[in-house]
């Protein structure tokens, strides 16, 4: 199958190399309202890239379905009656019409609403309403199926999806660091998606939320109010001194509080009944079995912080919940967030988790209005004609720590709050920016840096 957008409208510009200045962490802020811009990101980012589409406990069932986006691009994501998953645009191949208008549901196939074209769950065009009297059968029927995504692939229960047939595996997508970022939320053994997504838009560019994600340094500040009222407590959460940052290829990254070298020495003596006796008395930390080890490598266990799997799966709570952030316009975005749970949690458990989710992020969350606001008014001043020219500056902890590579290839820094993993988004933004195709994005990307950084 061929790429959808191989023939993009708008080619890349000249002057993305000069929109992040590396040697002094001095950013554009024009990215965050640069509509010309924007609709390059949808082609040279989503387009490329490995987008998440659904946990596989939301479509159990032959026939479930999840409507989900690829950029712009609305797609069901289904269950087909071989039990394999699905990806389809969710436009009729006859007039554009959406054909699924409900968020998530089951079905036996996908009727148009419009003029009732009806396609299987493979996406195959098995019903068209006048064939023979109105078309005279004469109608390359065959050949009018939905289109697909390229690629449709899972890692841990988490399917991903991409439209461009020449992107790598979904497994060397991710690389060390994407795979410890989803091993965050299956480290305590098999999980399921509690039924619901919280929804919202924020009046901010998509780049601004992600980029939140990284910056510990904002939440003593912008999160005052939760201290206040008791959702949090900062000093325990925070461990300014004690940070990492995972650096890997393709924009990947994870950044944080981690657990100190000496306390997870201890940790390894642990058995896994004391590890979950340990969590509860402390309260502040989630100790992962013995078994997270294996999986998420000799550093990335010891990591608390947030990952970002590139461009916009957002990774929180030790792997509680998780979000996307979908672009709806250089000027807004759309939050959808997902609350995860033990599979043998109990009624008291699932409660407890889906309660402390519901006011910690998402439209009715005390983190999420904070936060709402910030990128708000962030991208807002990305606007104007004189504060545009302005630059963000994110040049914290910038040549002051030392970057190893542990042995399966991820950058490690330990340190103090940084920007490390900010630059580290912004640089990788530039190169698939940059890149023709992903031919050219393997061979030009930048590697995981060595050294000072």
């Amino acid at each position: 199958m061929s790429n959808l957008f191989s023939d993009p409208l708008i080619k890349p510009k000249d002057d993305i190399a000069g929109v992040f200045d590396e040697e002094n962490g001095l950013l554009d802020r024009r990215i965050f309202s640069d509509d010309d811009l924007y609709q390059q990101e949808l082609d040279q980012i989503f387009g490329r890239a490995w987008n998440f589409m659904v946990h596989e406990s939301m479509l159990p069932n032959v026939g479930d379905y999840f409507i989900n986006y690829i950029g712009e691009d609305q797609v069901i994501v289904v269950r087909d009656k071989t039990e394999k998953i699905q990806v389809l645009l969710n436009t009729c191949r006859h007039r554009g019409n959406a054909l699924c208008r409900a968020e998530q549901g089951n079905a036996k196939s996908f009727v148009c609403s419009y003029h009732g074209w009806n396609y299987d769950l493979q996406g195959n065009l098995v019903g068209i309403p006048g064939r023979k009297d109105y078309y005279r059968d004469d109608i390359d029927q065959a050949n009018l199926g939905l289109a697909k995504a390229a690629k449709v692939d899972s890692f841990e229960g988490f399917y991903f999806a991409t439209l461009d047939p020449e992107a790598p595996s979904l497994y060397d997508y991710l690389g060390e660091v994407g795979r410890t970022g989803i091993y965050m939320m299956t480290a305590n053994g098999e999980i399921e998606a509690v039924n619901g997504v919280q929804k919202n838009i924020v009046d901010c560019n998509w780049k601004i939320a992600v980029d939140n994600l990284f910056d510990w340094y904002h939440v003593r500040y912008s999160h005052h109010s939760a201290v206040k009222a008791g959702l949090l407590d900062i000093d325990k959460m925070l461990h300014p001194l004690n940070q990492m940052v995972l650096l890997g290829e393709y924009g990947h990254a994870i950044s944080g509080p981690c657990i100190p070298e000496k306390l997870q020495q201890q940790i390894d003596t642990m058995t896994d009944e004391q590890r979950k006796e340990f969590s509860e008395a402390d309260g502040s930390v989630r100790l992962r079995p013995a078994s997270a080890k294996k999986k998420m490598g000799e550093q990335g266990v010891r990591s608390m912080g947030h990952p970002n799997i590139f461009p916009n799966l957002w990774v929180t709570l030790n792997g509680m919940q998780f979000c996307l952030r979908l672009p709806r316009g250089a000027h807004s975005t759309e939050l959808w967030w997902f609350t995860l749970v033990q599979k043998d949690a109990t009624p008291e458990q699932r409660k407890a988790v889906v309660r402390f989710a519901n006011h910690t992020f998402g439209p009715a969350g005390l983190l999420e209005q904070d936060d709402g606001e910030n990128w708000t008014q962030s991208s807002q001043t990305s606007k104007g004609r004189a504060s545009g020219l302005l630059k963000h500056h994110l040049a914290m902890a910038q040549g002051h720590d030392i970057i190893a590579t542990d042995k399966n290839g991820a950058g490690v820094i330990e340190t103090h709050i940084n920007e490390h993993a900010q630059r580290w988004n912004y640089q990788a933004w530039q190169d698939w920016m940059q890149a023709k195709d992903w031919a050219d994005l393997k061979q030009n990307h930048r590697k995981v840096p060595e050294g000072k950084i």
